[in-house]
């Protein structure tokens, strides 16, 4: 996947200047930033859910700037809750995995503690983690995940990881969090955008060069 010239204004203010990034299957790119720095609206654009002055999505090579085409190849984990709260745990599941992936889906002691309850039941982290391994266990080639580590427990957090982790061998994943230690961890690729730029860093000392991080952070 490609995501070329991206460019939004916001109320006059440039937030995204000719964006470029280009993420592979296999690849999980980490993207850091402060907050108001356009991460979320990047995601957004790209998903085709928040419009710009100008965008070109490619994949394999072809153009997929509608956002019809979008969905059949990304997928993406908003901040905000996408399962209705009138729905079982159960009916989410059964109407978003496909039954020859059900198995591996609900072998999890996350899920099959939650199973049979109401979404409207579930904690923060719970529903959290629900949206984040439906979003990853989605058939599309590409992965967008906007803030996955908020409000989760340590060990939900180990086990988001771990399905990322997972996922990998055959999805491309960009990722973005203020939890940077963990984005650091899990990230094949960094990239900061600061200033409406996308920079390459590879490590805590490129973030605190770029500003991102303070001295005291090592």
């Amino acid at each position: 996947m490609e995501v070329d010239s991206v460019r939004k204004h916001f109320e006059n203010k440039l937030i995204i200047s000719d964006v470029y990034l280009k993420c592979e299957t296999g690849e999980i790119i980490g993207l850091l930033g402060r907050n108001g720095s356009g991460k979320s609206t990047l995601l957004r654009i790209i998903f085709g859910i928040v419009s710009a002055e100008n965008k070109c999505i490619r994949i394999d090579g072809t153009v997929k700037n509608k956002t019809s085409d979008i969905l059949k190849e990304i997928s993406y984990l908003h901040q905000e809750q996408f399962i209705p709260n009138y729905f079982s745990v159960k009916k989410a599941i059964s109407l978003s995995i496909d039954y020859q992936i059900m198995n591996e889906f609900l072998d999890d002691y996350l899920i099959q503690d939650i199973l049979y309850k109401k979404v409207s039941q579930l904690s923060t982290g719970e529903l959290r983690y629900l949206e984040i391994k439906l979003v990853l266990y989605n058939p599309s080639k590409f992965v967008l995940l906007d803030e996955p580590f908020n409000g989760l427990s340590p060990i939900m957090i180990e086990k988001v990881i771990q399905l990322i982790q997972k996922n990998t061998s055959k999805k491309g994943i960009i990722i973005t969090d203020h939890d940077y230690e963990n984005v650091i961890g899990i990230a094949t690729q960094l990239l900061l955008m600061k200033d409406g730029k996308i920079y390459t860093v590879k490590n805590k000392m490129d973030l605190i060069e770029k500003g991102y991080l303070s001295q005291n952070s090592i």
